[in-house]
């Protein structure tokens, strides 16, 4: 895993960030999933499939995070698994991707129920004893989120329909589809549905290549009066800042470090243009003392007796039009 990768999946494994992230996309900010109601599971996704040699062969996928969720309401409880992938660059096959993870996640999922069938002998007839699977068993369902971490618009498929060679809807009501739960910082249009630093980040995330529009939000949000430290790596990590979490506290004030993040960048400006003065004030010197040599050699020849023509065979027009007046001053 990149650097990036660790930053956002270090990021989001925290429970209270995670059932914020869910609570967002899945429930429009209301606060339906509890971070204390969140099971960490396994991220290894294996699936089984038996081929012409009956010999067992494995797929194996990593997910970035993968947690069991209790959804509460009125009268039941739903449990629901929740995946996130993270992506720090756009990914032009991402529903495939994705479907993949939940397949092999269903694939498990059914070969558990056929394991504890065969142990239990419960099976009731020959169909449920070949498939392992009974009429009255459930699979918990599995839901997917995409979080882009870029600034840039998503331009790659939200769909498997998207991704197909054919647009005919004729054929295509027929092909199975699969959509892309996609969350990305520019297409966030209300930041206050979050609970957590996570909203703050992907704010920023959303103006990081406007340096003024992120000095402006640092500078006039609250949030990022007290903002935790961990969310300031991730966004040093992600908009390529150079903010120095407060080491003494876990939290930053962040209007206050982007004033010295900009202060430190206005003075290296002003090193960099004075080493840069120097160095042209140098090479200038040398210039014009190479200048100066040339001239002072065509006067020489002119003062030895040779002809304009030969000695314009080394030196230009203008520097022996130079060298006349500079002669005609000396006498």
């Amino acid at each position: 895993m990149g650097k990036k990768d660790i930053q956002a999946h270090e990021f989001l494994a925290n429970n209270a960030r995670f059932a914020d992230l869910c609570n967002y996309f899945l429930f429009d900010g209301r606060e339906i999933i509890a971070p204390g109601e969140l099971k960490e599971q396994d991220t290894t996704e294996i699936f089984s499939a038996f081929g012409i040699s009956k010999k067992e062969l494995h797929l194996q996928k990593w997910r970035d995070l993968l947690k069991h969720v209790v959804v509460k309401s009125t009268n039941h409880c739903t449990y629901i698994i929740i995946g996130v992938e993270n992506q720090s660059e756009i990914h032009y096959a991402m529903p495939i991707k994705n479907m993949i993870y939940d397949a092999i996640n269903y694939g498990r999922q059914t070969k558990e129920a056929a394991k504890m069938h065969k142990k239990k002998k419960d099976t009731k007839n020959n169909a449920e004893f070949l498939a392992g699977f009974t009429k009255e068993d459930k699979l918990t369902p599995v839901i997917t989120l995409t979080v882009y971490w870029g600034c840039e618009d998503w331009d790659a498929p939200r769909s498997l329909h998207e991704m197909l060679r054919i647009s005919d809807e004729s054929v295509l009501q027929y092909v199975s589809d699969y959509k892309l739960n996609l969350i990305a910082p520019c297409e966030i249009s209300d930041f206050s549905k979050f609970n957590t630093s996570l909203g703050p980040v992907l704010q920023l995330l959303r103006v990081a290549n406007d340096e003024d529009a992120m000095g402006n939000l640092i500078t006039t949000n609250l949030a990022f009066r007290e903002l935790e430290n961990e969310a300031v790596e991730t966004i040093n990590v992600f908009a390529g800042l150079n903010i120095q979490p407060d080491e003494e506290k876990e939290v930053t004030d962040m209007c206050k470090a982007w004033d010295d993040h900009y202060r430190s960048g206005v003075q290296n400006g002003i090193q960099q243009g004075i080493q840069q003065g120097i160095q042209r004030g140098i090479q200038q010197g040398i210039q014009q003392g190479e200048h100066a040599k040339r001239i002072e050699a065509i006067e020489n020849m002119i003062s030895l007796g040779l002809t304009k023509e030969k000695i314009l065979t080394k030196y230009s027009e203008e520097e022996y039009e130079e060298a006349e007046k500079a002669m005609l001053v000396e006498t």
